[in-house]
């Protein structure tokens, strides 16, 4: 009886404890640390641009579609849709579960107030002509109309209708990016832009924003009322921004991070040496260039753009610059894309470096430039060692040309800034990550009517008269060979110098569990789950 009693009592004395201590010191929420490369401009959907905010933003709303752990679309906030025969009618009926992370429904109405607001000119979104497929989207955003007369209809709070100018066979995977997602209305009204901040943000993904502390973490909280909560496994999801990605590595070995999506690339041959298949190299949809200012001479002949991307030597920098992490690249349309086929290459791709760089130097004597005259540029890109190094590499291949280059860096969000802004420049580092899988979605850039992405101002009717009419054809086969003029004329032009085609580097724990690589790099938190 002795012994019972004191059982008893042991048992009542760990009751106690795990009272006062929370269960939570028993059972411990799941946290994910994901390392990524950079800070957060801003955590507005219809503002944002970089990687970064894109993967915070997937994990935070849902738009009418979504995205599978292969990156496939899937349905979102709405469960079915139906297509008119024409392709210019889409009609999305919304979950009957569907909340936002206060509990309020959202409705039809919650998307038709957000894409009225991206395309409005007060919004000044970097994405509003990634929408123009929609009626009078494009007139609305330039000023011509006002939002109401945006072709997004509520027939009622679970049916939204979506009117287009004209078929757009990417226009779903139009609605899979970040910024189709909507905001929520009485927010936006009540805060204006600091609807984003902690306490402020009512969000519809698989996660809420709990906190952010400046250059330090961003942390977000699993929501409740979410539709599929109950298959989201990992309660807590911390963003790490880690510019130096030498840093990211230590930390990532040290335990810090399950997931980082920087690396140093000069270490690849260490990482696959020591971490093994904690590394993960795959096809990535997207191409580093340098951006040349078209707007300002010389550099408004495409002789001497021409010159320039003929004479670098693209297999040296993916190579020995890049330590084989990065593919030579010679067309602004990456290759990979399914409905799009092998890209239209430059003839110069077959020849070898030496004959290239004797036309090169031919074009810029043509244009007046050589070692006795030679051609002063400016080449700017954002810090980091390898697009230092990358610069330097590149004015070498320049030299002979006489070409003298000076290099001037800044951070990356001041060098795309500076660029988005339409700032001084002669040539600068940029790159594009796809945001679907289509070769519209690079062509795009260059349109003329697209100034904030266009960095280098290319203006041609021509290429801009295709790239509407590849638009509006509903044939599949038609419209890829529209799009391969409209390419070839980039090609010829060469308003953007195509220097080499991304690979996804990523290192990935082995506690973390449902990480799939795929050609997009898109990875939602709410399809991982940790071990252990």
């Amino acid at each position: 009886m002795r012994k019972l009693h004191g059982f008893i009592i042991a048992v009542v004395i760990i009751a106690a404890v795990l009272a006062m201590v929370g269960w939570g010191a028993v059972v411990a929420d799941t946290v994910y640390h994901r390392g990524t490369g950079g800070v957060p401009e801003t955590l507005d959907p219809h503002k944002a641009s970089t990687l970064v905010e894109m993967n915070i933003l997937r994990d935070l709303y849902e738009g009418l579609v979504t995205y599978d752990a292969n990156a496939e679309l899937i349905p979102g906030a709405a469960d079915h849709w139906e297509i008119s025969g024409d392709g210019t009618v889409y009609t999305f009926h919304m979950r009957e579960n569907a909340e936002w992370s206060n509990g309020e429904p959202v409705t039809a109405g919650d998307f038709v107030f957000s894409f009225r607001r991206i395309v409005a000119p007060e919004t000044a979104s970097r994405y509003a002509a990634a929408l123009y497929p929609i009626r009078n989207a494009r007139k609305v955003s330039a000023g011509k109309l006002d939002p109401s007369e945006l072709g997004v209809t509520a027939i009622d709070d679970k049916t939204l209708e979506i009117a287009l100018e004209a078929s757009t066979p990417y226009f779903m995977d139009l609605l899979g990016h970040p910024s189709a997602v909507p905001v929520h209305p009485p927010s936006v009204e009540k805060y204006g832009d600091a609807f984003v901040k902690p306490g402020n943000m009512v969000s519809n993904g698989a996660y809420m924003l709990e906190d952010t502390v400046p250059n330090a973490r961003i942390t977000l909280f699993k929501n409740p009322y979410f539709h599929d909560a109950s298959t989201v496994a990992i309660d807590e999801v911390v963003f790490h921004p880690v510019e130096d990605s030498s840093s990211a590595l230590r930390r990532f070995i040290a335990g810090d991070f399950d997931s980082v999506d920087t690396v140093p690339t000069g270490q690849a041959a260490w990482m696959r040496g020591h971490l093994g298949n904690r590394f993960h190299v795959s096809p990535y949809l997207g191409v580093e260039y340098y951006a040349i200012n078209t707007a300002k001479p010389p550099f408004d002949d495409p002789h001497v753009r021409q010159a320039l991307s003929m004479a670098i030597d693209r297999e040296f920098l993916a190579g020995k610059i890049w330590n084989g992490t990065m593919l030579p690249g010679y067309s602004f349309v990456p290759p990979g894309i399914p409905s799009y086929g092998e890209p239209v290459m430059p003839i110069y791709k077959e020849q070898s470096i030496l004959d290239r760089e004797d036309e090169a130097m031919a074009l810029m004597r043509q244009a007046g430039y050589g070692p006795d005259n030679p051609l002063k540029i400016t080449l700017r890109y954002n810090t980091k060692e390898k697009h230092k190094k990358t610069a330097l590499a590149v004015a070498e291949m320049w030299k002979p040309l006489g070409v003298e280059v000076a290099l001037v860096n800044s951070d990356a969000a001041t060098h795309y800034a500076m660029l988005k802004n339409k700032g001084d420049f002669d040539i600068a580092r940029a790159s594009w990550i796809a945001d679907y899988a289509d070769a519209q979605n690079f062509l795009f850039l260059l349109q003329g009517d697209n100034p904030r992405l266009n960095y280098a101002s290319y203006a041609n009717p021509a290429f801009d008269a295709l790239m509407d009419r590849a638009a509006g054809t509903v044939d599949a086969e038609e419209r890829k060979a529209i799009l391969h003029r409209a390419q070839a004329i980039l090609e010829r032009d060469q308003p953007n110098i195509p220097l080499m085609y991304y690979s996804a580097k990523n290192l990935i724990s082995d506690g973390l569990k449902g990480w799939k690589d795929n050609i997009l790099d898109i990875h939602l938190s709410r399809w991982m789950k940790l071990a252990g």
